[in-house]
């Protein structure tokens, strides 16, 4: 019924300064449900595990939306009757999970030496565990009759409808303050999360951490992207490798962060559908052509207004 994929790629910039991957990304297809999520760990010096906070949010939101699947009928009939409240428990869930898993992690794990190394003793006190491990999260849920999205943090959840329109509809870090990123290590966190719902089966939804948007030119690029992607998922046998190689080239050339990408789709949905996403693809490139085709005829036009100015102005000097 469900099919998907999950790819993480380590930043080209953290090959050049030897620090670690910080995203980790997972996918779950089951009968009646699939499950895509990523998680982005914050890089700067207090997070210094947020490579594990990364990994365990992951797992924690796969086993949370399990665990609140195993009664389908009912879980499925209390969404039906308020979603924002049974999604607002899976968050709850989710964070509990991930404040276990990261304790016990912790536990397993003592900090060494190496990892104090860049802290005096007064300042490596006042890191909290939760940031040790610090990291954003964004899944998506596909179901037979609806699908749901969660986001903490920066990164994108894009939606392939059967209208073939990819859209956004969770916007970027909407309820953090400006200049903050929300994370699930926030004592508020739960008050942090965006989300959203809609009943009805899109063909697919993907969700990304933040290193793929700020790779691409426009917003309408990004959509575009992720269309694209739709258009392959049942055609190519080795849409993973291509995938992959895709990501590797976009951190190289583009802002060189870590890159997650993961998608739950139907492959059904899309076999119908193929038609109308080659035609959606190539409107959007119509409407890019004529975008570009604008933005230079506005540029030029400035350009004759300035030189018209220079001209009027070497005018007055002869003058």
């Amino acid at each position: 019924m469900f099919n998907g994929f999950c790819h993480t790629v380590k930043g080209a910039s953290h090959d050049v300064s030897g620090t670690g991957c910080q995203d980790s990304s997972g996918f779950k297809s089951y009968d009646n449900y699939s499950v895509a999520v990523v998680a982005d760990g914050h890089g700067s010096k207090k997070h210094f595990r947020s490579d594990a906070g990364s990994a365990i949010a992951v797992q924690a939101t796969i086993d949370a939306v399990s665990e609140f699947y195993q009664d389908q009928e009912q879980f499925e009939k209390s969404f039906i009757e308020n979603p924002k409240k049974v999604i607002r428990k899976i968050e709850m869930n989710i964070i509990s999970r991930w404040n276990n898993g990261i304790l016990k992690h912790f536990n397993d794990n003592p900090v060494t030496d190496k990892e104090k190394e860049p802290f005096d003793d007064e300042q490596f006190n006042r890191i909290s565990l939760e940031s040790m491990y610090g990291t954003t999260l964004i899944a998506a849920v596909m179901t037979k009759q609806f699908v749901f999205g969660m986001q903490i943090g920066d990164g994108s959840l894009v939606l392939i409808p059967d209208s073939c329109d990819a859209e956004m509809p969770i916007l970027d870090d909407e309820s953090c303050p400006a200049n903050l990123t929300a994370s699930i290590s926030n004592s508020n966190a739960i008050d942090l999360f965006n989300s959203f719902y809609r009943f009805e089966q899109p063909l697919a939804v993907f969700v990304s951490t933040d290193g793929l948007f700020t790779s691409f030119k426009s917003n309408d690029d990004f959509l575009d992207y992720h269309l694209i992607i739709s258009s392959q998922l049942n055609n190519s046998s080795d849409i993973d490798e291509i995938i992959t190689r895709n990501l590797s080239k976009r951190t190289h050339y583009g802002t060189q962060d870590d890159i997650s990408l993961s998608c739950a789709f139907n492959p059904g949905m899309i076999d119908e559908n193929s038609g109308a996403i080659v035609e959606q693809i190539h409107v959007n490139k119509q409407r890019a052509s004529m975008h570009s085709a604008e933005y230079k005829a506005k540029l030029h036009k400035q350009k004759l207004k300035i030189a018209l100015m220079q001209k009027q102005n070497s005018d007055q000097d002869e003058l």
